[in-house]
């Protein structure tokens, strides 16, 4: 569930109760310190906290609680329903067919809060499709960096799948493709080639690289490139205006383009360091969904996602279909550029 709220402050007439109430509202659970009959109750969850105080005195009016809940994995008219059976009162019904509007329920002291879709349904209800965001640049970077550091291997200096690069050079690699892209987001919006960062190869065939993690940092000083790295792109991601277009040798793209382009990086090379390390390693289907939606809009709609995404990178064999050997993405906006 997402939830889009500040910490907030709550005088009620039990604050246990009412902490209680909000707590399953929002997925979570009160603090390990509270109990019935204590003057304050806290609720805790990702980014927020709910801190409700008892009062002694009756409230003059209703405080209103800024709350747009936003359900991931249960639909707006299931999350609805499971509202009011924890106890909420309806207070008004704006919902509409294509999954705009609105719910407004109340809590048990007769506090105001807001029920819509999430963007996955509203996605499906309008049929587009959902954007690549920052938060899946951190995503991917985060569960490929715990995936790698898990190998027992101590050495890197070893085959990363098909590649002819080793481990180490791959995940170098990595690192600098997403320090490009998001160095690329602060080129002047005139620029018409990549920001002139000098690029190098420590060997003859290894990638030619701007960044390049310290050899003596070992693995875990690798990883934190990566992490690094991904917070950069992350960051640039975040606070790039949506109509600013970047080169791209694909063509120029805007920030969500490199968005997906840092994800499918991160998804396919960690996939040929797992090989080489011998580790698992299976991204999020739905993950893969939304940069193949984004950057190969024309790849097979087959349900193994993952499967898709390698196959569409020249990785991995698709039944029916003849393997890719020379592939590239689509990093124009769709609505922008026509496909080829």
């Amino acid at each position: 569930m997402t939830s889009h709220v500040h910490h907030v402050t709550v005088d009620c007439a039990d604050a246990y109760a009412l902490g209680s109430f909000w707590a399953s509202v929002l997925d979570s659970s009160l603090a390990d310190d509270d109990f019935p009959g204590d003057p304050e109750a806290l609720v805790n969850t990702p980014g927020a906290a709910l801190l409700f105080v008892t009062v002694p005195e009756p409230k003059s009016g209703k405080n209103r609680v800024h709350l747009d809940i936003q359900p991931d994995d249960r639909t707006r008219d299931e999350e609805v329903e499971r509202l009011l059976a924890l106890g909420a009162t309806l207070v008004g019904d704006h919902r509409r067919p294509n999954g705009r509007g609105w719910v407004t329920l109340a809590d048990p002291e007769g506090n105001e809060f807001c029920v819509e879709c999430g963007a996955r349904e509203r996605a499906a209800l309008t049929g587009t499709r959902l954007p690549v965001t920052a938060d899946d640049v951190t995503e991917a970077v985060r569960l490929a960096v715990e995936a790698l550091g898990a190998s027992p291997v101590k050495d890197w200096h070893i085959p990363a799948g098909t590649l002819t690069w080793d481990c180490w050079e791959t995940v170098e690699h990595l690192s600098d493709d997403l320090f490009a892209y998001a160095v690329q987001l602060g080129a002047p919006p005139a620029a018409d080639s990549e920001v002139p960062f000098h690029w190098a190869a420590r060997r003859e065939g290894g990638p030619a690289n701007s960044v390049f993690a310290d050899p003596a940092s070992g693995t875990e000083g690798l990883l934190h490139t990566l992490r690094a790295t991904g917070a950069l792109l992350a960051a640039m991601v975040r606070t790039t205006a949506p109509d600013l277009r970047s080169h791209h040798v694909f063509g120029a793209s805007d920030a969500e383009g490199f968005a997906a382009m840092g994800v499918v990086e991160t998804l396919v090379h960690a996939h040929d360091v797992a090989e080489g390390l011998g580790v698992a390693w299976t991204p999020p289907q739905d993950l893969c969904d939304r940069v193949l939606a984004r950057l190969f809009p024309g790849a097979p709609d087959a349900e193994d996602r993952w499967t898709v995404l390698l196959w569409s990178t020249g990785r991995a064999d698709l039944p029916g279909r003849e393997r890719v050997t020379s592939w590239r993405w689509h990093g124009a906006p769709l609505e922008e550029t026509p496909l080829p």
